[in-house]
């Protein structure tokens, strides 16, 4: 910030010091025509005077003339990113159908997703099925591809080759409405509004909800622990991205939101990461309720947290090298045992 102001200061003293250059270049030049009609009384010392003066007035004006452009190169730069986000394409979404509930069956086929402008893949040939009810974790180290491949399940990016079947649907053929209807998500950086608790749970699409299932779920998830020491309970101003509650209270919201949607498919991406073990603990206690009757994917890098999980999913550089639970992964001695191994012992 600091070199970009530099810069901009340095260009903009620039530009007032060439305009100004040329302003004095072009004044000199008037005079030096008008001394010479004077001297050949073609011009009156009254006249002469009077065109000096105003040439001289020029000065002022030109100057914030010059300065007026600095704002509006400032503006035409702030409105490109503005218009280039008005212009992106809207997303393509099949007619809209009955919001139908899914079971939760997923199916990866071969599946290949690169992002755009890169040229390496970030997802190569994956297969995997994934049953109704399951909980998966996918784990492997940053970059491997896990929060790709779950971005690919509400389309939020497009299958670059190969194909994900939800309830042996392909995705593609799937209304946006109906298919994100059916996912909630639980992230690590959990979105919160400036208003009260029970508005942050049931917003949206379940903005209307009644009050006794907004309570259900804020107890399903261990929350109404904290809430109820609140001033105002659930009516209680939470601050600006919930400035006044701390990253655990954040969390149990966020599963609050996802037990009172009451979506069959769950993804839960890394939200423990960045909690002490006491408030991990709470959102394990949540999960354990939120899992049950849902299929759930969990992508997490504590690998203490997945231990209970149905099947665990190793990726690495965008393939899946290892599937198993955690007791035979350990004895497989590979590259789940060497991170379990890393982190128990760091």
């Amino acid at each position: 910030m600091r070199q970009l102001e530099v810069k901009t200061k340095i260009t903009s003293g620039l530009s007032v010091f060439i305009v100004q250059i040329l302003t004095a270049s072009a004044l000199g030049v008037i005079i030096y025509i008008a001394a010479q009609q004077s001297a050949a009384d073609n011009i009156t010392v009254g006249g002469f005077v009077s065109l000096f003066t105003a040439m001289g007035l020029l000065f002022s004006p030109i100057k914030r003339l010059t300065q007026v452009n600095d704002k509006l190169q400032q503006g035409l730069a702030a409105a490109q990113s503005v218009f280039n986000l008005i212009d992106q394409a809207s997303e393509i979404s099949p007619p809209k159908g009955d919001l139908a509930r899914f079971s939760g069956k997923l199916t990866f086929q071969h599946l290949h997703f690169a992002y755009e402008g890169q040229t390496s893949p970030a997802l190569q040939d994956i297969s995997l099925s994934i049953m109704p009810g399951e909980t998966v974790a996918f784990v492997g180290a940053s970059g491997s591809g896990k929060t790709s491949l779950a971005n690919l399940i509400p389309h939020f990016y497009s299958v670059t080759e190969g194909q994900l079947l939800v309830d042996d649907v392909n995705i593609n053929d799937l209304p946006l409405e109906t298919l994100r209807a059916n996912i909630a998500i639980v992230s690590q950086d959990v979105v919160l509004f400036n208003d009260s608790v029970a508005a942050n749970i049931a917003y949206g699409a379940m903005a209307e909800a009644p009050r006794d299932k907004i309570i259900a779920a804020a107890q399903a998830a261990y929350a109404m622990e904290f809430i109820e020491q609140m001033s105002d309970g659930l009516d209680t101003p939470i601050g600006e991205r919930g400035v006044k509650l701390s990253g655990g209270q954040r969390q149990r919201l966020a599963i609050a939101r996802a037990l009172l949607k009451d979506a069959p498919i769950l993804i839960f991406d890394e939200a423990t990461s960045a909690l002490d073990t006491q408030s991990e603990h709470k959102v394990q206690q949540s999960l354990e309720k939120l899992k049950q009757g849902r299929t759930m994917l969990i992508i997490a890098h504590r690998l203490s947290t997945i231990a209970k999980a149905d099947r665990i999913v190793v990726m690495e550089k965008g393939r899946i090298v290892e599937i198993g639970q955690h007791a035979e992964l350990i004895e497989k001695q590979g590259i789940y045992a060497k991170l379990y191994q890393v982190q128990m012992t760091g």
